[in-house]
């Protein structure tokens, strides 16, 4: 089968189109025609072993010393099921599904094996595969946060990249729990932002929302860029400031503060679950979740993809295509 091989750490051009084997299915396994995958910020950061200092020794051990111990990147897939394992029960072959691999990677491919209790689902049935591809990384992030936050009915919760692949099921998400939401990006992303349910959006470029005056009971940076200090302030008594990534300045920041006063400041990595994936198929086929896509690429132009991701502007998602010739 076709898969695009990363090669070294290094700039896109360490992935390489290549033929390898077509995996076989264990007996608790399904094995996975992917018809689509996604280029995210976590796959540019490990092609290009990009980490903070003090993570780096951990990271070289998680991911691979010299080189990356995946070979084959990409976690996000929604594609056909073409095989099954004898033991599996969840699944049948034709099943069209969703879902995600985590650390496992894999899905920068023409197939792909999974346990059948992994993280995934059946494909929502209003949505493309494309579509489908782009949900469960940015989603799942999302709604760990949001739920680390305690976010409840009639709480004011700011999004800081609200236009990014996290950043949109957040506003969504925020939405869906009944908050009121305030949406942080660019100008170019404003209407974007409006049309996924913020009730209010702030353009960064022009605007410091940490000067406003405002008070927020959850502030949700999804893209560790925002002022810590500044956030702090703008935050309600007893309210939480969520933080995506580690970043270990704020993290010893962020205990202090939890430590010393009324606000909290939470921090992590979340991974996806099976629960999850059903419950966002479900927000999908009621309308209620949709994913944004910028731009697609072939498998072939995925080091294109990644260029583009390396620039940082994306909106919401890129998804990878994958043409299959036949179905063999």
């Amino acid at each position: 089968m076709k898969a695009i091989v990363c090669t070294d750490y290094g700039p896109p051009d360490v992935l390489q189109l290549k033929e390898v084997a077509k995996p076989i299915p264990k007996d608790n396994e399904i094995l996975i025609r992917v018809c689509a995958t996604t280029v995210t910020s976590g796959d540019v950061r490990v092609r290009g072993f990009i980490f903070p200092p003090l993570f780096w020794l951990l990271s070289r051990i998680m991911f691979g010393l010299r080189k990356p111990r995946k070979k084959i990147l990409g976690a996000n897939l929604a594609g056909e099921i073409e095989a099954v394992g004898k033991d599996v029960k969840l699944f049948k072959e034709g099943d069209q599904v969703f879902g995600a691999t985590g650390l496992g990677f894999g899905t920068y491919a023409e197939h792909k094996c999974l346990p059948e209790d992994g993280a995934m689902a059946i494909k929502p049935a209003n949505m493309t595969y494309e579509e489908a591809a782009a949900v469960p990384h940015g989603a799942s992030t999302a709604l760990y946060f949001l739920r680390k936050g305690n976010i409840r009915n009639g709480q004011k919760v700011l999004i800081y990249g609200a236009s990014g692949a996290i950043g949109t099921f957040a506003v969504q998400l925020a939405r869906y729990f009944g908050a009121q939401v305030t949406g942080v990006c660019s100008t170019t992303n404003l209407e974007l932002v409006k049309s996924l349910g913020a009730d209010e959006v702030i353009d960064y470029t022009k605007e410091d929302f940490t000067k406003s005056g405002e008070t927020y009971d959850i502030i949700f940076d999804t893209v560790g860029k925002s002022s810590f200090s500044g956030s702090i302030r703008s935050l309600k008594q007893k309210g939480i400031y969520l933080l995506n990534g580690m970043d270990f300045t704020r993290m010893v920041r962020g205990l202090w503060t939890s430590m010393t006063s009324s606000k909290k400041v939470i921090f992590g990595v979340s991974s996806e679950k099976t629960e999850d994936i059903i419950f966002f198929k479900e927000l999908i086929e009621t309308g209620k979740l949709k994913p944004v896509i910028d731009r697609r690429y072939p498998l072939e132009q995925i080091a294109e993809a990644h260029r583009y991701v390396d620039k940082g502007h994306k909106k919401g998602n890129v998804v990878i295509t994958v043409a299959h010739n036949n179905k063999a």
